[in-house]
C-alpha cells in the first residue's frame, strides 16, 4: 500500500541574502514523503527564486499531479520541472534503496566579500584547502584585489570563484589584471564570467584562468564537451532536474574530462544531505559546493553534521495533501 503526504516550509534566512534583484527573506517550498511497504523516501522541492523558471505554485500543483498518479499505482513520469524532478527522483531512491547513505560533508567555504571569516574557515579545514568566491557583487577590480590576497597569502589555497555572467569582457579583463600570472593556476575555475559564452571563452583563452559552465548547463542548446579554458561543469540539482539526469551530465563530463562539481541551490538541510550522498556517490573526488546552510536561521527535519542551528521538525509543518 501506497501513502503519500506534502508539507509546505517557510525557514528564515540572515539577513542580507540577496539573489541577483531581490533580497531572500525566506527559503520556501515543499517537502514530500513517500511510504511503501514500511519504507519512506523523502524529497525537498524548492525552486530557487531568480534562477528557477518555475514559480512554487508552479511547483506545487505539478507535484500534486506526480503524487496523485504514484500513489494511486499509475506510471508517474518525470516532471519538466526541474525541482519537481529533483524532489521526485530523492523520494524515490530513498525509497528503493538507491540513494546511498554514504555522504560527503566536505565543503568548500563560502565567501561573500569578507575574506577575514574566510581565514576563519580555511583555518579549521582538514586536507585539501578549496574555497569558493562570489565576485561580480561588487566592483571588478575590487574582486581581483580580494582573490590575488587570499592567494598570495595562502599558499596552498585553490579558489573556486563565480560571476553568475554578471561581467561584460572589459570588466572581466580588468578583474584578471588583478590577478598575479603567477597565481592563475589555482583558480579552479570561474564559473561564467562573462554575459555570453564566447566572451567567456575569450576570456580564458586571454588570461589562462580556467571556467566552468553553471548557466549554460540548464540551457537546451548545451553540450557537455572538452573545450580550451574550459575545466568543469557545475551541477545544482534543484535547477538541473533528477537524479538520472544530473548522473547523465556528471557521466558525460569525466568522458569529457572535466570535472563536474555538485552544487547547492540553497536548500534546506534535507535537501543538502541528499546533495551530499549524491557527491559522495556521483563525484567522490571532487569537494561538492554545498556550504549554504549559514544563510538560514534553522535545519529542517534531518540536521547538517556539526550545524548548531535549531531544527524544525515535520509536526511543525502545514500539511497540504495526505493520502
Amino acid at each position: 500500500m501506497r501513502k503519500v503526504e506534502l508539507y509546505r516550509f517557510s525557514l528564515p534566512m540572515e539577513a542580507g541574502v540577496i539573489l541577483r534583484n531581490q533580497r531572500l527573506k525566506t527559503r520556501d517550498g515543499l517537502l514530500m514523503c513517500l511510504t511503501q511497504d514500511g519504507k519512506q523516501g523523502w524529497g525537498e522541492i524548492s525552486p530557487l527564486p531568480e534562477f528557477s523558471h518555475e514559480t512554487l505554485e508552479e511547483a506545487e500543483e505539478a507535484t500534486l499531479g506526480w503524487l496523485h498518479s504514484w500513489v494511486t499505482g499509475d506510471q508517474a513520469f518525470e516532471s519538466a520541472l526541474p525541482s519537481v524532478a529533483f524532489g521526485t527522483s530523492c523520494a524515490l531512491a530513498e525509497l528503493d534503496g538507491r540513494l546511498p547513505e554514504t555522504a560527503d560533508y566536505r565543503k568548500a567555504p563560502l565567501c561573500n566579500g569578507d575574506p577575514d571569516e574566510l581565514f576563519i574557515a580555511l583555518g579549521a579545514m582538514a586536507g585539501e584547502k578549496v574555497a569558493k568566491v562570489k565576485v561580480g557583487l561588487y566592483e571588478a577590480v575590487r574582486d581581483g584585489m580580494i582573490v590575488n590576497l587570499l592567494l598570495e597569502a595562502i599558499p596552498d589555497l585553490k579558489l573556486r570563484l563565480d560571476a553568475n555572467r554578471s561581467w561584460t569582457k572589459a570588466k572581466a579583463d580588468g578583474f584578471a589584471k588583478y590577478v598575479s600570472p603567477e597565481f592563475r593556476s589555482r583558480i579552479e575555475f570561474l564559473e561564467e564570467p562573462c554575459k555570453t559564452r564566447d566572451e567567456s571563452r575569450e576570456f580564458a583563452r586571454e588570461t589562462g584562468i580556467a571556467i566552468a559552465w553553471d548557466e549554460s548547463v540548464r540551457e537546451a542548446d548545451f553540450m557537455v564537451k572538452a573545450e580550451p579554458g574550459v575545466a568543469a561543469i557545475v551541477i545544482k540539482p534543484t535547477l538541473v532536474g533528477s537524479i538520472q539526469r544530473c548522473h547523465s551530465l556528471i557521466h558525460q563530463a569525466h568522458n569529457a574530462g572535466l570535472n563536474a562539481v555538485i552544487s547547492s541551490s540553497i536548500e534546506t538541510s534535507l535537501g543538502l544531505t541528499q546533495l551530499a550522498r549524491m557527491a559522495a556517490w556521483l563525484t567522490p573526488e571532487t569537494i561538492p559546493g554545498l556550504d549554504t546552510l549559514s544563510l538560514m536561521q534553522a535545519q529542517l527535519v534531518r540536521k547538517w553534521p556539526d550545524s548548531d542551528l535549531p531544527l524544525v521538525d515535520i509536526d511543525s509543518l502545514e500539511v497540504v495533501w495526505r493520502r
